[in-house]
């Protein structure tokens, strides 16, 4: 397993934000989609990650003082650069799994944004992927 590439098990269809989209959109767009963590990209470069944990603790509380139409014009207003990671880590494609693994298990992080070597986007790798190349080795045996 630990020759295996992240460019093998990468998801290559990406879906980005940018830094201006606001919370309002993120939150439906990962809701929609059922997804847990978005790339924020502008001019082509990584600049940031939100996870769907991010996003749910810049939402107001139900305890908030805030009728409905105060709290959803805040939430129209935030942008994702206000809560985002910025300069996330990053790893490059034809990096082995076994090193995408020890980034994600020192760091906490459940997912990597995958470049090229011109640090473009090129995928994302995530625990759910890497649990899916286990479990193909798995069935092997």
């Amino acid at each position: 397993m630990k020759q295996e590439l992240v460019r093998d098990w990468m998801t290559k269809d990406v879906i980005t934000i940018t830094s201006e989209t606001s919370l309002t959109d993120v939150h439906a767009l990962m809701r929609s989609k059922n997804i847990r963590r978005l790339p924020v990209v502008d001019h082509h470069q990584i600049v940031g990650m939100v996870t769907l944990g991010d996003v749910r603790g810049a939402e107001p509380s139900t305890a908030s003082s805030l009728s409905v139409w105060e709290m959803n014009d805040l939430l129209a207003n935030l942008k994702v650069a206000k809560i985002m990671t910025r300069n996330p880590a990053t790893i490059q494609q034809n990096a082995s799994i076994g090193e995408a693994a020890k980034i994600m298990l020192g760091k906490k992080f459940s997912g990597l944004p995958v470049v090229d070597e011109a640090n473009h986007l090129v995928g994302i790798i995530t625990e759910s992927d890497i649990f899916r190349l286990v479990a193909s080795e798995w069935s092997k045996t």
